[in-house]
Formats: C-alpha cells, sequence, structure tokens
C-alpha cells in the first residue's frame, strides 16, 4: 500500500489555521476563532494533524496569554504615577560611580526641560519609610526630575530585593554602559543586602567565576578606594586585578603593599582634575616599585678627554656623542657594528 506524502509542519500550521473546529470533538469553533483571531472555517475538515504540532500550538499560545497576564497585573498592582522627586530614594543597590563627563548630564537634564520626561521610571514603595519609595531603575531621570524641581514621571511597582536588583541588572544590561568595577560594586551591594549568589548572577548575567573576582577585588580595595577612583570606564577586568594583586589581594604570605588603600584615597583626594582613568593610572603608579637609575658610563679618549656617555637601564641603553664627534663616531659604529654583532653571538654561544 502506498503511503501518501508526508506534510511539513508549515502546512500542518497552515491547516490548523485555516479551521479550528475541526480539531474540536464537537465541531465548536475555538474561543480564539469566534474572538476573530482566526480566519472563518471553509468546510472543509482537514487531514489530520500530528499531536505534538497541536501541543506545541497550544503551549505557545498559553506562554503568550501568560506573559500578557503577567504585564497586566504588574500594571494593576502599581500602575503609572507623577511623584515628587524629594519623596525618591535611590536603590538600595548602589550601581553607579560619579561620571567624569559632567556635560553630558546637564545636555540630558535640557532635554527633558525642554522636551518633558518620555520614559517613566520604575519604583517600590520604601519598606520601611511609610509615603516614600525607592528606584528599581531610572536614576539619572530621577537625578534630572530633581535638579530642575518638576514631578517625576514613575511605575510604582510591588517587588522584593531580588526582583529589584535583577530588574535593575536587566535595565543595565540592556544599556551596556556600566564599566567593570560599577559590576563589582553591584555586586558588592547585593551581598551586603544578604541576597542569594544565583540572584547576584542572574542581576548581573554572570557566572561563579566572575563574581568571585568582583568579591576579591571589592574586599581587596574597599568601597572608599574605588569612589575615589570613579567609574574608569575604560579599565576593565585586568587591570583591576593586578591593583588588586599589588595591594595584596593575590597570594597569601605575598609582602605588604608599599602603600595602603587609606595613602591612596588621601593621595586622590587632591587629583580631582584628573580623569577616573587617569586616577586609576596614578594608584598603579604609587604601587609600582620606582626604576633604578641608570648607570652611566663615561666614553673617554687616551688623553682622558671625555667624548661622550652610555646610560644603561632596564629599558635599554642610551647613547650621547659629543657634537665634534658624533659624526665620525657614527661613521665609525656603522662599519664596526656588524664585527659587534659577530663577538657578541660567538662569546654567548661559549659554554
Amino acid at each position: 500500500m502506498k503511503k501518501p506524502p508526508r506534510r511539513s509542519i508549515i502546512s500542518s500550521f497552515s491547516a490548523l489555521a485555516a479551521d479550528p473546529a475541526a480539531q474540536r470533538p464537537d465541531g465548536v469553533a475555538a474561543p480564539e476563532q469566534k474572538a476573530g483571531f482566526l480566519p472563518p472555517t471553509s468546510g472543509v475538515i482537514p487531514p489530520r494533524i500530528a499531536a505534538g504540532v497541536i501541543g506545541a500550538t497550544q503551549r505557545t499560545l498559553a506562554d503568550f496569554r501568560e506573559e500578557r497576564d503577567r504585564l497586566q497585573a504588574l500594571l494593576a498592582e502599581g500602575g503609572k504615577a507623577e511623584l515628587d522627586p524629594g519623596l525618591v530614594d535611590p536603590s538600595p543597590f548602589a550601581d553607579r560611580l560619579p561620571d567624569d563627563d559632567g556635560e553630558a548630564f546637564e545636555q540630558f537634564k535640557g532635554s527633558i526641560s525642554t522636551e518633558g520626561q518620555r520614559v517613566p521610571v520604575e519604583v517600590r514603595r520604601h519598606p520601611s519609610q511609610p509615603g516614600r519609595f525607592q528606584l528599581v531603575y531610572g536614576h539619572r531621570r530621577w537625578r534630572a526630575a530633581r535638579d530642575l524641581g518638576i514631578r517625576l514621571k514613575a511605575i510604582v511597582v510591588e517587588i522584593d530585593d531580588a526582583r529589584l536588583a535583577i530588574a535593575q541588572g536587566i535595565e543595565n544590561a540592556q544599556r551596556q554602559d556600566l564599566s567593570w568595577i560599577e559590576k563589582a560594586l553591584f555586586a558588592a551591594r547585593m551581598d551586603e543586602a544578604g541576597l542569594r549568589a544565583r540572584d547576584i548572577r542572574a542581576a548581573l548575567g554572570i557566572d561563579d567565576p566572575e563574581l568571585a573576582r568582583f568579591r576579591q577585588v571589592f574586599r581587596t580595595l574597599g568601597f572608599d578606594l574605588i569612589r575615589a577612583v570613579g567609574r574608569a570606564p575604560k579599565i576593565g577586568r585586568p587591570r583591576w586585578m593586578e591593583l588588586a594583586a599589588k595591594l595584596g589581594g593575590s597570594a597569601p604570605g605575598q609582602p605588604p603593599p608599599r602603600v595602603l588603600p587609606a595613602q591612596l584615597v588621601e593621595t586622590l583626594a587632591a587629583a580631582k582634575d584628573l580623569t577616573s582613568d587617569e586616577r586609576f593610572a596614578a594608584c598603579i603608579a604609587a604601587l609600582s616599585e620606582p626604576a633604578p637609575p641608570p648607570t652611566v658610563v663615561e666614553l673617554r679618549g687616551a688623553s682622558g678627554a671625555a667624548i661622550g656617555q652610555v646610560a644603561f637601564s632596564g629599558n635599554g641603553l642610551k647613547l650621547q656623542v659629543a657634537r665634534s664627534e658624533a659624526e665620525p663616531f657614527l661613521a665609525f659604529l656603522r662599519k664596526e657594528l656588524p664585527a659587534l654583532v659577530e663577538r657578541f653571538l660567538a662569546e654567548r654561544s661559549k659554554p
């Protein structure tokens, strides 16, 4: 007996959309048909469709309905509001350090002043202070409204600390402008609040090794030094790990650092004109061992008169010759240099 040709999944979906009533034992159109979401029946009973296809379709529709109901419930439990920005506090999980570019914020504030706040922030009711709110995200909009003295458009939601941190992390991930150390700060604040590691990882979109690195750097440097440096947008994980290692945050038994974090904070307090990236570089320089002074060898003739000098350092050598002897000495060096290289290689190859 010849088997009928197999129908593709696409054609099966088309058949399902063509006559939803045919898929029901009682022949009654599905609710989606009655509501006008599917085309009217053609009166032709389509071929039988695999149960797996029908089940997958029903599950997909159920997922859409569940997401729709969730969003509707979110709006119903909070909804839009216009708040006095003075009644709104920052998120309990700090993730922002002062920005070097104050001009960019002034431009942002100017756009809100002229065009209004188009996108509401998200807040929750303060868990311990009735009548006040805490930001979930939208800190720049909140700062701008506070500075301008205007009402803050907001959506009020009811969420716990873990969901707040995750929502804040998702918002930051979409903007993709948190520096590495700001993410470490965010993780530290969530740690201090007692959030579970899995919630911290979900909020930041990281794995266990990265969370361990965040914790190590924050534990070694401390909040005061991180705040003194700033967000350092051009400084990534390797450089921050290097700074932590120089401050004694890597191997046990390592000798104490030449400079302590508190001393670096004092040094940076007088460097306000530097950008945060430059302040980070100043920390590295303060912790680096000073280079030894170069060794200088005088070049003298048979009579003892100096014709120049050579300065040897860890970075190489620097040759200086008196102006009167420079041209003939350079010609001599060009001529003799190949033979000098051969002698050097021959000496180095000796056992």
